[in-house]
């Protein structure tokens, strides 16, 4: 049996690992569009490879997936995170996990993960054929899947199994609804906010902890960690704000406003408690806990509050500002950037179109889908991965039957 594998990803090369280990009969060939496999793999974490996460609970596991979170709960049942990280060590790969969830090899290295797929598929005798850039698949008379790329190369293959990743608009999925499926539009997901506003002046680099964070006029909100660029703001909160708000953004051309509650802290009973305690500091050389001296400085002067005034002298309606900039800052989002060079989409083939328990086409028998191709992503976290290992794992168990 010939299988093909359109798309040299993760997902791709754990469904073809997972195929071989399965049936050591099929002939394997994995067909990549660019000129090097597993790119992603390589950039990702920094180029640590977040291979997964450790959070134990499928049920809030799977709560981290903007789309695909229902779908994904039967999947990671069969093959979980947990499963993931024994795959890996059984296979000479140790992981260790971070504080925050996140799992990486011990070599801290992406290259090591790149590394085992390569030489398992040199063990398992998988070919791969780079610069294949796919451009049709058809049905033949004899019910083979026929594979032509731009330069009118072409494969024949028994089964064939996409894993492509996302793709940034609707054309590029043309050779696949013409063979029946439709496809969710594609926008861009896990992106960081761009801001001009003058507040943000040197502060470049400044983290702020246990924020949160909304979007005003919508549901949209997220807590969590973030982080100051040159650009404006980035950081867990934002990208997770992101992910969830993915296609309500698109539709605001990326212009909206962004309210901060800085900390977690009661701010008005810590006003009260510095003004009693230190009445003679200067409130601009005395930070609440959590708050770094360059970023309450910004704060303060937002807040229009004299850098030489002392606690005892705040009154009432300076009080009143300070709150209000430390419970509600409000700032003019101008447009996204792309966070690191990790592309995440939200969109994709049309989840009911799928058979989670086998990964298989519910109009196309013999065609299976894993990864980003599909409607499904999640949250920066190792998330990501997760859900094209294990999509892949199930289509390659299935497709080596």
């Amino acid at each position: 049996m010939k299988i093909g594998i359109i798309g040299g990803g993760a997902a791709g090369f754990f469904s073809a690992v997972t195929i071989a280990e399965t049936n050591k009969s099929c002939e394997i060939v994995i067909l990549e569009k660019s000129p090097n496999v597993l790119s992603k793999v390589r950039v990702s974490g920094g180029g640590r490879c977040n291979v997964t996460n450790s959070l134990s609970d499928i049920r809030e596991f799977v709560k981290n997936y903007p789309r695909g979170n229902k779908e994904l709960l039967s999947v990671f049942t069969r093959f979980s995170n947990i499963d993931t990280i024994d795959w890996f060590e059984t296979r000479g790969v140790k992981l260790k996990s971070e504080p925050d969830g996140r799992v990486f090899p011990v070599t801290n290295n992406s290259q090591t993960i790149i590394d085992l797929f390569l030489n398992l598929s040199k063990k398992y005798k998988i070919k791969i054929v780079t610069g294949f850039d796919v451009t049709g698949v058809k049905r033949t008379k004899d019910g083979k899947f026929e594979v032509k790329s731009r330069n009118d190369e072409s494969f024949n293959f028994d089964k064939i199994l996409i894993a492509t990743g996302g793709f940034s608009s609707t054309e590029k999925y043309e050779w696949l609804q013409s063979l029946g499926h439709t496809v969710i539009n594609p926008v861009p997901s896990l992106f960081t906010f761009n801001c001009k506003d003058t507040v943000l002046r040197d502060l470049q680099g400044v983290s702020m902890e246990n924020t949160e964070v909304k979007i005003l006029g919508t549901k949209l909100n997220a807590k969590g960690d973030l982080l100051i660029t040159h650009w404006g703001f980035s950081g867990p909160a934002i990208l997770k704000l992101s992910a969830f708000g993915a296609r309500v953004f698109s539709e605001m051309d990326y212009k909206f406003n962004l309210e901060i509650k800085w900390t977690s802290l009661d701010v008005l009973k810590e006003t009260e408690r510095a003004r009693e305690e230190n009445p003679l500091r200067q409130v601009s050389t005395f930070p609440f806990t959590g708050f770094s001296r360059r970023l309450w400085e910004a704060l303060i002067e937002n807040a229009d509050i004299n850098s030489e005034k002392r606690w005892n002298e705040l009154s009432k309606k300076e009080t009143e500002r300070l709150v209000l900039v430390l419970t509600k800052s409000v700032f003019a989002i101008n447009g996204k950037s792309t966070f690191k060079e990790e592309f995440v989409t939200a969109g994709g083939i049309n989840l009911k179109e799928i058979d989670f328990r086998t990964m298989q086409s519910k109009i196309v028998p013999g065609l299976f889908f894993a990864g980003e191709i599909l409607d499904i992503d999640g949250i920066t976290g190792g998330f990501n991965f997760q859900s094209a290992w294990s999509a892949g794992y199930i289509a390659g168990c299935e497709i080596g039957k």
